[in-house]
């Protein structure tokens, strides 16, 4: 099913992203987490791709197994940083032949030592040529803090719709910890004429390293509240865990009290974690 479909049939849906192993002997252990995520009857399922390609039989092997073994609606990644316009044609083949009718289109990361292909400078021009080729439902992201390569956030937005305009079927954010940034965004986006649905990203921290990680990444906000939950339980794992489930859980119950019907987890092949929040909104879904 195309995950337009599904936003536009269930009055709210609750999504999860997995990520494929690098390495051959990391397969097994990654395809246990992802059955047991697919267990928990998500909306949909996303399956993240390497810097640079370097997961990419991976990605769409598992996406492939999704559907195929659990009748899982699946959103394989595919970036275009080292991507050539004969390479997205062999991918699109592919999703032809597999049935896979979702793909989510990203610039992504250069890998280290990695060698940049010309073919797609920007997400949008993956977009228009995929559009161009198929009828496959096609997701975007965006970044409610503005991209860290953006001068500005005017500029951002400007980029975003360009890709909303190139044919994206849908958006889903970077990650953020306060939701009032969300908000903001969200009436920016449609100031700006984006009507397609915008998906919250919400990622559960459950470590304190992990958000150190998060944050040199995207460069979002921390608000004081998480940061003191981060010192007070960084140290012991177990709370931590569950803080970290709870806080994202509280943000998406302020996202679904506040109308926001579609929500995407960065659940990182961490089944318990998903299951946590979950139980949580055991009752609200």
């Amino acid at each position: 099913m195309k995950i337009s479909e599904v936003l536009q049939n269930k009055q709210l849906t609750l999504s999860f992203e997995v990520f494929p192993p690098k390495k051959a002997d990391g397969y097994a252990a990654v395809k246990t987490a992802v059955e047991q995520i697919a267990a928990l009857g998500p909306s949909f399922m996303s399956i993240t791709y390497g810097a640079g390609g370097t997961t990419a039989g991976y990605t769409m092997e598992i996406a492939e197994q999704l559907k195929a073994e659990r009748g899982v609606t699946v959103l394989p990644h595919l970036t275009c940083v080292t991507s050539s316009r004969d390479y997205v044609e062999e991918i699109l083949q592919r999703f032809r032949e597999s049935g896979v009718e979702n793909i989510m289109a990203l610039r992504g990361d250069l890998p280290q030592g990695g060698v940049i292909c010309t073919d797609f400078p920007h997400a949008c021009g993956l977009i228009r040529f995929i559009k161009a080729r198929t009828d496959l439902c096609v997701g975007g992201a965006c970044y409610p803090e503005g991209h860290v390569e953006s001068e500005n956030k005017a500029e951002d937005m400007r980029h975003l719709k360009e890709k909303v305009d190139a044919g994206c079927d849908f958006l889903t954010t970077q990650m953020f910890f306060d939701n009032n940034i969300f908000y903001n965004f969200l009436y920016r986006a449609r100031e700006a004429g984006i009507r397609v649905p915008i998906l919250p990203g919400i990622m559960p921290i459950t470590a304190a390293s992990q958000l150190a990680r998060s944050v040199a990444l995207s460069g979002t906000n921390v608000p004081e509240r998480f940061r003191a939950i981060v010192d007070h339980f960084g140290s012991a794992p177990a709370a931590m865990k569950q803080a970290g489930i709870i806080y994202a859980s509280e943000q998406i119950i302020d996202l679904i009290a506040n109308g926001i019907t579609h929500i995407h987890v960065y659940s990182m092949n961490k089944p318990d974690v998903a299951a946590g929040i979950l139980s949580n909104l055991s009752a609200m879904l």
